[in-house]
């Protein structure tokens, strides 16, 4: 190494037990130091303590000030405006023109040069491959998309009537959305995604009406034990408590021939017309004809392409049938529409006809893809969205990137390899995001170490995040260095406690244990229905528009800015601490909170399951990731030794005549990767080969989408189902041994 020259930590020393399955990699994806920021929402998270550990001194303050300078309001409108201007459904024209803009805006501000012909590249091609396999290596930024091809299904036509005893149509519903020039945009393309659900099943039905509530298993099991017969029926749902996609299996399973699901004006609080608010465009309250689109697959079966579970939809995959998509139909109502339903069923019932006819195709999606070289380049830090719904998560990932290529102007660079992502089709069911991780899945076993996600950043008043409990300490600090978007005197975690002009009437329900951070269920879409607080969200619907969002969502778009430094400054620590700023000790006594829960559960089921060599093996687990606390500690001691900087703050890589020994520095370098590879291996380790039963595509056995929940999150998965729906002690012990298992070998792993 020539003088002058920075150093680079030497090859990722960790050893791997095993190949894993593809299947077990997308998991780990998810798994590893996963941040969702869903934002301005709801939900109370405590305060935590801060990390006894000297990350601090490793902290690139100048960088992070230049990067916190940089995301402004009027950019972030101008984006907005333009990511809006048109519909961006997935698989459309549209939609590629939305990848294209996304990156060249990616190439423009961070200052790729734009080769002759856009980098489009075919899902499996040399070109798409070497994109992503060559990151590593990489020493300049560059961009690319990747085109992969699933299957999904465009709408034709709908319908749904009232009939008589003979046939007759006593009423037909209008199943579109109406709206005046007050929104020009929802006006103008008030038909452009008509009324449908995302793999919504091709079929004509007619049948009995039922009302099933939020056609929650529950609500099922109840009205099936009170005498109700549901075959052949058409059940009527409301939005809420469950996804869109469990309903209608549900709905599925009791033998019902098809589903109607609306949205109920009842879970919308206060802001509602009857409560003297105008409907909007002209006030806050919901319009009486919004529609709520959205998938209808089975994610909690598996995510992504329903043909190719598993393995990447190239153009000429092999396709399977489809396991995870519903084979009766469904529909997307209106509260109007469900009002008039309603009247029919309370006054002694009605036959309904269902209609919904469907084109089920391969069709083309494009991730938009970029990558910034870090000094480590095998360490890699991914930031994303899914670009073809939420437009105020693209815009503030455009900041994001902004703000870096403001930074690398100046001649700045990463600690390690950041990567954006955009991904496409997330709304059928994480089509982009599932399709590349089974397409890479050992380039994500070797050098993915944390994933942070954006969705739904703007639903509300309060500031609502989570995240794996590994990050919980670094989501609370950063909050707590970001201005509050408001008010100058408190800060961005402030805003954990807002309350909007528009008061909620429901308290918020917590999950018992997680009072610190939000669980992750499934997906990248955490949207909570029932528990706004603040301006009414029009989800999925032609009025979630850009008049909304600047008149209601947030005007000034000051809540899109803090947003965006708050993402931003997460992956700076991410990407430029020394040390992974993870915290194996946080999340190890987490565990022990959810190992109580299942106490609890157990007694309250009358299963006497022996929790024991469980709880024994989660304590060894907390006093190995103590040891690894003060071996980091110690590392960063030896650190600042040999490279001065306690004195000086220079910057972590010195120049060869300002450190110590070449040998000194080598030892020093090669005991913190070790540290990192410990720490990344800590969440990895809660992946399990055999998986969930049932649905073995999850196979983080820690924490998955609830059974029959869909979003929300279920800790110990398969221990808790085998008391809860199994109902069976040797079930549940064969569990608790497993997670005892995995657990002991995970201590033995992080030891140092």
């Amino acid at each position: 190494m020539k003088n002058g020259e920075y150093y680079s930590l030497p090859a990722h020393g960790a050893k791997h037990k095993g190949t894993p399955s593809k299947r077990a990699l997308y998991s780990a994806l998810v798994a590893l130091a996963c941040l969702v920021v869903v934002a301005w929402n709801h939900i109370t998270l405590s305060l935590l303590p801060r990390s006894p550990i000297l990350d601090d001194v490793f902290i690139d303050r100048a960088a992070e000030e230049l990067f916190l300078s940089i995301p402004n309001e009027e950019t972030c409108l101008a984006n907005s405006r333009h990511f809006t201007r048109r519909p961006h459904v997935a698989g459309t024209a549209y939609d590629l023109s939305t990848a294209i803009d996304f990156m060249h805006l990616l190439q423009k501000e961070l200052g790729i040069d734009a080769p002759p012909e856009d980098p489009i590249f075919k899902a499996g091609s040399t070109e798409s491959r070497n994109s992503t396999l060559s990151i590593p290596t990489a020493s300049s930024p560059y961009s690319w998309i990747d085109t992969y091809y699933p299957l999904m299904n465009v709408p034709l036509d709908r319908s749904l009537q009232v009939l008589d005893s003979d046939g007759h149509v006593l009423w037909e519903a209008d199943l579109e959305e109406k709206c005046d020039e007050t929104d020009p945009e929802a006006g103008r393309y008030h038909d452009y995604v008509p009324a449908f659900h995302g793999y919504g099943k091709d079929a004509d039905v007619t049948g009995e009406l039922v009302f099933a509530n939020y056609g929650a298993k529950e609500d099922f099991d109840t009205l099936v034990g009170q005498g109700i017969n549901f075959t052949g029926k058409i059940v009527l749902a409301r939005y809420g408590a469950n996804s869109r996609g469990l309903k209608v299996k549900a709905a599925q399973d009791v033998g019902a021939a098809g589903v109607l699901i609306y949205t109920d004006t009842r879970d919308d609080g206060s802001v509602t017309e009857a409560n003297g608010y105008k409907p909007y465009p002209h006030g806050p309250a919901r319009n009486p004809n919004s529609i709520e689109r959205g998938t209808v697959a089975f994610i909690t079966a598996y995510p992504g392409d329903p043909t190719t579970p598993d393995y990447p939809a190239y153009e000429n995959a092999t396709r399977m049938e489809s396991l995870n998509v519903p084979n009766i139909p469904s529909l997307p109502l209106s509260s109007a529409n469900a009002a008039k339903l309603l009247q029919y069923y309370e006054n002694g019932g009605a036959s309904v006809r269902l209609v919904n006819h469907a084109e089920e195709k391969i069709m083309h999606i494009w991730n938009a893809m970029a990558v910034i070289p870090g000094y480590v380049t095998d360490e890699v830090v991914m930031v994303g969205n899914h670009r073809d719904d939420p437009t105020s998560g693209t815009v503030i990932l455009a900041e994001v990137a902004r703000a870096l290529g403001a930074l690398l102007k100046t001649g700045w660079k990463p600690l390690r390899t950041i990567v954006f992502a955009s991904w496409d089709a997330e709304e059928y069911g994480g089509i982009g995001s599932t399709e590349w991780a089974e397409d890479f899945p050992d380039f994500i076993h070797k050098h993915i170490v944390g994933y942070l996600n954006m969705d739904s950043p703007m639903k509300g008043s309060q500031y609502w995040t989570k995240a794996s409990p590994l990050l919980a300490h670094l989501v609370q600090q950063t909050a707590m260095e970001i201005v509050h978007p408001t008010d100058s005197s408190r800060s961005l975690w402030d805003a954990t406690s807002d309350v909007g002009s528009f008061q909620w009437h429901l308290a918020p329900k917590i999950r018992p244990g997680l009072e610190k951070v939000g669980a992750l269920g499934s997906g990248s879409d955490y949207t909570v229905f029932l528990q706004r607080i603040g301006v009414l969200y029009h989800y999925h619907s032609v009025f979630d528009s850009e008049r909304w969002m600047e008149t209601y969502g947030d005007p000034g778009f000051f809540k899109h800015i803090s947003v965006a430094k708050h993402l931003g400054l997460q992956m700076m620590r991410l990407s430029n601490t020394l040390i992974l700023p993870f915290n194996t000790t946080h999340y190890s006594l987490v565990l022990e909170q959810y190992l109580d829960e299942v106490a609890t559960l157990a007694s309250a089921n009358s299963i006497a399951v022996d929790l024991t060599l469980l709880r024994d093996s989660i304590q060894s687990l907390q006093a190995a990731s103590i040891a690894l606390d003060g071996e980091r500690t110690s590392a960063l001691h030896a650190y600042l030794r040999v490279t001065r900087l306690a004195a000086d703050r220079k910057p972590i890589y010195k120049r060869r005549d300002q450190c110590h020994s070449d040998q000194e520095v080598l030892r020093v370098q090669q005991r913190v990767r070790a540290i990192n590879a410990k720490l990344v291996a800590f969440e990895r380790g809660f992946i399990s080969q055999d998986g969930i039963p049932g649905r073995e595509w999850f196979k983080n056995i820690i924490i998955s989408p609830a059974k029959w929940g869909g979003y929300g999150a279920t800790t110990f998965p398969a221990l808790t189902e085998s008391i809860t729906a199994e109902r069976s002690v040797t079930l549940a012990q064969y569990e608790a041994e497993r997670l005892s298992r995995l657990f002991e070998a995970l201590a033995e792993e992080i030891r140092p």
